[in-house]
C-alpha cells in the first residue's frame, strides 16, 4: 500500500492476480473485509465475475503471463480506483519432476507461469504506483531456499522469484514501492490436489514439515495481507518463509 497515506483516510485499490486460486480467493475475502477496494484479475471469466460479485470488486479477465494484458489491467485498476496501492501476484504452478524427465513445453510453461508471471506483474505495477508508491506482494517457495528432490524446475523459477523480489525492490525504493515474497511450503489448495489426493504422498508431505501439518490458504494470505498493508511500511526485498519450518528446520524424528 502507498507509504504516502495512511489506511484511514481512504480505501486501497488491489490488484490480485490469480484471484480466483485457492490462496488468490482467501487473500480477496480477507482484503474486503478489511474495506481494500479489490481488482481481480484472472484468465477465465467463468470464474472470475462470481468473485467479483461477492466481493464488490471490479473483475478483468487478464493473463498475468501477457505483459500487454497485465499492463492493460493496471491501467484500468487506476482509471478506476484512482490510484493502485498494492498488488499481489498469486499466480502460480507445481511440476514435481527431475530435470532429466522435464520436457521442453513443461520447463517452459513452469517458467512462464511462475517467474514470467510474476515479472509482469512488477513490471506493471511499477508504473501506476512510482508517484504515489505501494506494496507489490509475489511468491516464491521453500522450493526456492530448500533442495528437494524432484522439484528441479519450479525450484528454478521460484527462485528467480525471490531474486526479483529483492532486485526489484532496490530499484523502486525511491518511489517508496515495496516489493518482498511469501515462500510457502506445501498448502491445501486446489493445486495441490494431485498430491494433498494421495494418502501416500500427503503422509510424506507433512512429514517433511516439522510443524506437522501442510498449510492452509488463510496461513499464506495473512502474511500476504500484512505485507500489502502500513504495518509493514518498513519492509521490502524480503522473502518471507511460512512453510512450517520446512526450508529452515531439520528437527529430530519421532521415535
Amino acid at each position: 500500500m502507498t507509504q504516502k497515506k495512511s489506511a484511514e483516510t481512504r480505501k486501497e485499490v488491489i490488484v490480485i492476480f490469480g484471484a480466483y486460486g485457492g490462496i488468490g480467493s482467501c487473500l480477496a475475502r480477507r482484503l474486503a473485509r478489511t474495506g481494500a477496494r479489490l481488482v481481480l484479475a484472472g484468465p477465465d471469466a467463468a470464474r472470475l465475475e462470481p468473485l467479483a460479485t461477492e466481493l464488490s470488486g471490479l473483475p478483468i479477465v487478464t493473463d498475468a503471463t501477457n505483459f500487454e494484458q497485465v499492463e492493460q489491467c493496471f491501467a484500468k485498476a487506476k482509471e478506476w480506483g484512482g490510484q493502485v496501492d498494492g498488488a499481489a501476484n498469486c499466480v502460480g504452478s507445481i511440476l514435481l519432476k527431475p530435470a532429466h524427465l522435464t520436457s521442453r513445453e513443461e520447463w517452459d510453461d513452469t517458467l512462464l507461469k511462475n517467474l514470467t508471471s510474476a515479472f509482469a506483474v512488477v513490471r506493471g505495477a511499477a508504473t501506476v504506483m512510482r508517484e504515489n508508491g505501494g506494496s507489490i506482494v509475489l511468491f516464491a517457495s521453500a522450493a526456492g531456499e530448500v533442495g528437494m528432490p524432484s522439484h528441479d524446475a519450479v525450484a528454478a523459477a521460484k527462485a528467480g522469484v525471490a531474486g526479483l523480489a529483492r532486485s526489484a525492490a532496490a530499484t523502486y525504493a525511491p518511489q517508496g514501492i515495496r516489493v518482498n515474497a511469501v515462500a510457502p511450503g506445501l498448502v491445501d489448495t486446489p493445486l495441490a490436489a494431485r498430491i494433498t489426493g494421495n494418502e501416500t504422498s500427503m503422509r510424506a508431505s507433512v512429514a517433511m514439515h516439522p510443524l506437522g501439518r501442510i498449510g492452509t490458504p488463510d496461513d499464506i494470505a495473512i502474511a500476504a495481507e500484512w505485507l500489502l498493508g502500513v504495518g509493514s511500511s518498513w519492509v521490502t526485498g524480503q522473502t518471507i518463509g511460512v512453510d512450517g519450518g520446512l526450508a529452515k528446520l531439520k528437527v529430530r524424528p519421532k521415535i
